[in-house]
């Protein structure tokens, strides 16, 4: 359950700063969904542009990474910080990118794998190689 208000469409529009973003949204997606995230920080309108402005600038512009990698790695992320809540909707986001079953499992795969080496790297408390030192 939700620990804040989430707002509806008709709350939204009476918040002309939510319903700026929530248009924004909706116009960069191509839909007319707006997920219950962005919901839920309508309730601070500035931190929701902020956040919605951010997330715009790093998953939806053109670079070096494509856009089906980039929800990858926010999977992986998201795996490591146990939010159920953006596992599955960048899990959703990267199979609307493209993303099949075998992707899925060896994405799922690295991220057990690395869970367990970092937990034993950290535990064995491993000093990193001069060699991987950034230079």
């Amino acid at each position: 359950m939700a620990t804040v208000k989430l707002l509806s469409d008709q709350e939204a529009a009476a918040i002309p700063a939510v319903q700026a973003v929530f248009d924004d949204i909706r116009a960069t997606r191509k839909t007319d969904f707006i997920n219950n995230f962005w919901r839920a920080l309508a309730n601070d309108p500035a931190n929701l542009k902020r956040v919605w402005e951010t997330l715009k600038s790093v998953m939806t512009v053109e670079g070096a990474i494509d856009p089906l990698t980039r929800e990858m790695i926010y999977i992986a992320v998201s795996t490591a910080n146990a939010c159920q809540y953006c596992i599955q909707s960048h899990t959703a986001a990267a199979r609307a990118r493209g993303m099949s079953d075998a992707q899925h499992g060896e994405l799922l795969t690295i991220i057990g794998l690395a869970a367990q080496t970092n937990h034993l790297a950290l535990a064995m408390q491993v000093p990193p190689d001069p060699e991987f030192e950034v230079r």
